[in-house]
């Protein structure tokens, strides 16, 4: 069995499928794995983002796959494997029995990749034996490390209390819609749209967060979609967005984000999504939002 915390960490969540104990337990492992890295001092090197830093510290009401950080500091040597024991060893004093896998870089790349796997049919036995998936099933969580990010963001400390109270560094608000807005306007594929960028922009302009212009700018520059010689303005990050917006099959979109939202009325306001709701409606609540970089 698990430790009671983990049952209590259950106890946040409304349990009725399989897939929702699977999308509970995948989150709890997320935390676990959280506070593994805060145990090794990963965060005196490297911050969290992206949509599962939203999702468990700032509370963003969509469940999310990966953990995505960024060393602070530029680190090419640096290597994922040296925390990923203290991260299984976290996870199996909770009850958790998991695999790790480092991914082996096919391209050049500046991202240090690497899997925590877990047996879902064994985790789900613990819950309760009645629920059943298939034998092979698996739970996998995929980090992402980046060990040359762009210059700019800002970072705090931000306490978690789940299992236990601990810290996490993680980039600040401004910071993290930044790292949407360029993982939403760079993304160059027109089959590779993804839904929760979409769903994450309207939730920080409903949180009134601006967006960082100018680390905005440092990434953009970092991975050749802006010249270095240009300087990102307010009036062009909105036009960025509205040719972004025309590019977008929103039917494609909603389908994408669909799977890692729970409460139905979250989902029920999908169906809102239209060129014109974000051109016509949301570009103007981002303009008056983002901090002008000009």
């Amino acid at each position: 069995m698990f430790d009671k915390k983990i049952e209590q960490m259950l106890n946040r969540y409304e349990l009725h499928t399989i897939h929702d104990h699977e999308n509970a337990l995948k989150e709890i492992i997320q935390e676990i794995v959280l506070l593994g890295l805060w145990r090794s001092k990963f965060y005196e090197k490297a911050v969290f983002y992206g949509g599962s830093a939203l999702r468990i510290l700032y509370k963003l009401d969509r469940f999310s796959e990966d953990l995505d950080f960024s060393l602070i500091q530029p680190e090419k040597g640096f290597n994922i494997k040296k925390y990923l024991g203290a991260v299984q060893s976290e996870l199996k004093l909770w009850g958790f029995e998991t695999s790790t896998e480092e991914k082996s870089k096919k391209n050049k790349s500046t991202i240090d990749s690497a899997f925590i796997k877990a047996n879902t049919l064994i985790h789900l036995l613990k819950i309760d034996l009645n629920l059943k998936t298939h034998k092979n099933a698996v739970i996998k969580i995929k980090l992402e490390i980046d060990q040359d990010p762009a210059i700019g963001f800002s970072s705090e400390l931000k306490y978690h209390l789940h299992p236990i109270p601990f810290t996490v560094k993680t980039m600040a608000l401004p910071s993290l819609f930044a790292g949407k807005m360029h993982a939403l306007l760079c993304r160059t594929k027109r089959t590779n749209i993804k839904g929760r960028d979409w769903y994450d922009l309207i939730w920080f302009v409903k949180n009134t967060i601006p967006c960082d212009l100018n680390y905005l700018a440092n990434k953009m520059v970092q991975t050749g979609h802006l010249d270095s010689s240009l300087k990102l303005t307010r009036k062009m990050f909105v036009e960025l967005i509205c040719e972004k917006i025309k590019e977008i099959d929103f039917d494609m979109a909603r389908k994408d984000v669909e799977p890692f939202i729970k409460n139905s009325e979250k989902r029920d306001e999908l169906s809102l999504w239209s060129p014109a709701f974000f051109s016509d409606y949301l570009v103007q609540e981002i303009e008056v939002l983002t901090n002008p970089a000009d």
